[in-house]
């Protein structure tokens, strides 16, 4: 599929001198596990996109990781900002990720002259932005952030999998899937798990599609 549709937006943030775009995007908002991850990245302006990118959740995992280290590769910035289980239960996680993407934007080592976010406008990230609704299948660096977001937070998930095995998180992230509530439902919840969200998922309100949330 042709990937031309991702010259727009940026193209035209260009034409009015606006050069550096950053991209963010956010994983883990829906997950019963762990922290919300955001990504925020500057590719360079006028270079070619990188082939290959797409959004995250179209991508196979190893096709994932091999584009996240050739986006940072590329990037003229990129941070990351995460918001904790912690935070998610005393904030909620709709002003957490606001959080995460805040974090984000603060440790970029270069200065965006304009910022393209995926979903809906966000009225308190506190800075001037463009909401763009399905903007990682639509917008080249929000692609870019989405990519990275998810790999690094699949990795920091697998990890923590390694310490607590009973909710397969090497295989949903952290989602909602049948193996991690039987996971719940046998050990209870761990250190790392949102509160409220659990409640909810063993009450049977949250579901995932797939049990291998990473393939």
């Amino acid at each position: 599929m042709s990937r031309r549709r991702w010259t727009v937006l940026e193209r035209d943030l260009r034409d009015r001198g606006l050069s550096l775009i950053a991209g963010v995007d956010e994983v883990g908002r829906g997950s019963l596990a762990g922290p919300v991850l955001a990504c925020a990245v500057i590719m360079p302006p006028g270079a070619r996109a990188i082939a290959g990118v797409d959004d995250s959740k179209a991508l196979p995992a190893v096709e994932r990781v091999r584009l996240a280290r050739l986006i940072r590769r590329h990037a003229v910035a990129l941070a990351l900002g995460a918001a904790s289980v912690a935070e998610i239960d005393r904030l909620n996680i709709y002003h957490a990720t606001v959080l995460a993407m805040r974090r984000a934007l603060r440790r970029l080592a270069a200065g965006p002259d304009h910022i393209l976010v995926d979903g809906n406008p966000i009225r308190t990230l506190g800075v001037p932005h463009t909401a763009v609704v399905h903007g990682d299948d639509r917008c080249y660096s929000i692609a870019c952030a989405s990519i990275v977001a998810k790999v690094t937070r699949d990795a920091l998930m697998t990890a923590l999998a390694r310490r607590h095995p009973s909710y397969a998180w090497e295989r949903n992230a952290g989602y909602a899937t049948p193996r991690h509530v039987d996971g719940l439902r046998a050990s209870g919840p761990s250190c790392h798990h949102r509160r409220r969200f659990v409640v909810k998922a063993l009450e049977g309100q949250l579901t995932f599609p797939l049990d291998d949330a990473l393939v």
